[in-house]
């Protein structure tokens, strides 16, 4: 879905892609500037289907907005156990946002396990609505209900809906001659249908994405259409719902440009992509499917046209090993991994410090140790990314910050592995590879120029005059060793992991060049450029600086915003790079008197900041699966400032 922007005071006067119905008949309609709906069901219901097929008409129609897929934990758990529950959360807005919102203005629960695993998130008023055909006695006793709670007053404090979906998207499909189990299946699209109806979602694009779908079983594709028709048309006509919501399309929130709704998984894929375009190097993937990262997979396999040639490994070695082979040839190589393959990766990835050769390393961080807890968010991959490999062996760190940061970080992360001859580690996690925004498509004179030279011929001559290639002869700016492409005559020279003689690469057991490489690999890292950290502190007196990386800055930027409104002086930064620090990094700490570091991990970030600029920074931590809160952010740093 994408949608035109032509200019804030344009897009006011309505020139959005896809159109708000006009409320029909004697229903009122409130205007709300935001709201946050989450739909919850089985894995099997198809809540992630819904919630993105509700995203892609509110992208079109011009919100702002940010998403929270929430896969469980358990994926094959039974059928309506409090395990197995799959939920789906969309903030959208009329002015910009940042994070899937804190509490649900609307839950969608498909049955008793849905409405029990996230009652306890709703605020009192929020709106209800229930799958009564699912409250029977056997599936509300299976997670631990004694009575009905749509009977015994325990929801009195919320807007409850109580509608048989079931039942009457099962009469909507009659004529359809499917059995009752096939029509079923379609209650998700009937929930969607009167959704679309409360909040004034164009249809348009659903129903054209159903029958491309379905496009090899037509029958189930109008099925489908015809159980969103009936949500709609449900919405409309009953008395339950004597109310529908309008939220304005964000007017003021965008840039001029061409915008589309985008996951951090697709944006890092695109961005790939374009590295190696602007590059002019054929793009390689060698990766083993791990969850969360298999996406980044799937979508590159996709894209042959421009160049890309994607290689599914066996394992996590495997597949570096492919990657690290494709560097050596002269490919812009990546793999893609999460935490436990990361770990399998390390011998390969310091082989790849060794033979200075540039590699992308994407981390889609999830929670852990071992294989952990696979489709929940964590931020534990630091100290793995800067240390764990044997031996000094240094790997810059790039971190994007939001699901559409995922592209210029791809991008920022193949300049620093092209020009610099290194691995690079790309840290993103689940919460910004499965969560989606608005991303504006960039114009291709915006993209940086990644061209690479390739060496060509001899670069030093001996004492006794003759010609020969040096593979470890560095450039004086850059530290960067010339990358020479097998088959060129005249430029063979060794690999391996032994260490290598500086300038000729021979084999060397040196003690002496063992530490003078060694030294020249980490300044090398220490001398990149990157960009000094910008602080976001509008009057200058703050007092409290609040630090974060990667995918923190939604939410801490949220809750920043809150203290502000509040009347709280507050400063903020972010950092993308996290090695090498930018340079003016200790200074700008030194400049508050308090730092909070707000992490979803232990306090890595707070740890590596106490030990190189021996400022007392504070950790704020949660490992709990889920992103921070803005909410529960602003307590925390509310209490700091008090402090």
């Amino acid at each position: 879905m994408t949608s035109q922007v032509s200019s804030p005071a344009e897009q006011a006067d309505g020139t959005v892609v896809g159109e708000q119905r006009t409320a029909a008949g004697t229903k009122g309609v409130r205007r709300l500037d935001r709201v946050i709906i989450r739909f919850a069901g089985d894995s099997g219901d198809g809540m992630q289907l819904t919630g993105d097929r509700f995203t892609s008409e509110t992208a079109s129609f011009g919100n702002d907005l940010s998403t929270l897929p929430n896969f469980p934990a358990e994926i094959r758990a039974p059928a309506g156990t409090l395990p197995g529950v799959s939920s789906f959360q969309l903030h959208f807005a009329d002015h910009d946002i940042l994070t899937p919102g804190d509490a649900p203005n609307v839950l969608v629960a498909m049955n008793p396990a849905a409405l029990k695993a996230n009652i306890g998130d709703l605020p009192r008023g929020a709106e209800i609505i229930v799958n009564t055909d699912e409250f029977t006695k056997r599936a509300m006793q299976k997670v631990g209900y004694d009575a009905s709670p749509l009977e015994d007053g325990s929801l009195d404090g919320y807007h409850l809906h109580p509608v048989p979906l079931t039942t009457l998207t099962v009469e909507a499909l009659k004529e359809f001659g499917l059995t009752r189990k096939e029509a079923e299946r379609s209650k998700n699209m009937f929930a969607l249908g009167l959704l679309s109806w409360m909040y004034h979602r164009p249809t348009e694009g659903t129903e054209k994405f159903l029958r491309s779908k379905f496009a090899k079983k037509p029958d189930i594709a109008a099925a489908n259409i015809a159980a969103f028709r009936a949500g709609w048309n449900f919405g409309e006509t009953t008395e339950d719902f004597a109310v529908s919501y309008e939220v304005a399309p964000a007017a003021t929130a965008f840039p001029p440009g061409t915008y589309r709704n985008i996951s951090g998984n697709l944006a890092l894929s695109y961005g790939l992509i374009a590295a190696s375009r602007q590059a002019d190097l054929p793009l390689f993937l060698g990766s083993y499917p791990i969850t969360p990262a298999s996406d980044i997979l799937h979508e590159l396999s996709k894209h042959k046209n421009f160049g890309v040639r994607t290689f599914q490994a066996e394992d996590e070695i495997a597949g570096i090993g492919a990657a690290l082979g494709a560097a050596f040839g002269g490919s812009l190589a990546v793999t893609t991994t999460s935490g436990p393959g990361v770990a399998l990766k390390s011998e390969t990835i310091g082989l790849a410090v060794s033979l200075e050769l540039p590699l992308l390393v994407v981390d889609i961080q999830r929670g852990g140790p071992s294989t952990g807890l696979p489709t929940k968010t964590e931020q534990a991959d630091l100290l793995q990314a800067m240390y764990g490999r044997n031996g000094e062996a240094p790997v810059p760190v790039v971190a994007p910050k939001t699901p559409a940061d995922c592209f210029d970080a791809a991008m920022e992360a193949a300049r620093i592995a092209l020009t610099y001859r290194t691995p690079v580690f790309l840290l993103s996690d689940g919460y910004l590879a499965n969560g989606s925004e608005p991303w504006r498509i960039p114009e291709l004179e915006e993209l940086p120029d990644l061209t690479v030279q390739f060496a060509q011929g001899p670069n030093h001559t001996t004492a006794d005059g003759t010609e020969v290639f040096w593979p470890y002869k560095r450039d004086p700016h850059t530290l960067a060793r010339p990358w020479a492409v097998p088959g060129t005559p005249g430029l063979e020279h060794r690999i391996g992991g032994i260490e290598k003689q500086d300038g000729t690469g021979n084999i060397s057991y040196d003690p002496a060049n063992h530490d003078f490489m060694v030294r020249t690999r980490q300044a090398k890292v220490d001398g990149i450029d990157v960009p000094d950290l910008e602080v976001d502190d509008p009057d200058g007196t703050a007092r409290l600086l609040v630090l974060g990386w990667g995918s923190t800055y939604g939410p801490i930027t949220a809750a920043v915003r809150r203290l502000r409104r509040d009347g709280q002086p507050v400063a903020q930064a972010h950092l993308r790079h996290l090695n090498p620090f930018p340079k003016n990094l200790g200074e700008v700490l030194r400049g508050y008197d308090k730092v909070v570091i707000p992490e979803m991990n232990l306090g890595q970030l707070a740890t590596l900041i106490r030990a190189k600029y021996l400022v007392d920074a504070r950790s704020y931590n949660q490992v709990n699966g889920m992103p921070f809160k803005a909410e529960q952010l602003a307590t925390a740093l509310k209490e700091a400032i008090d402090d």
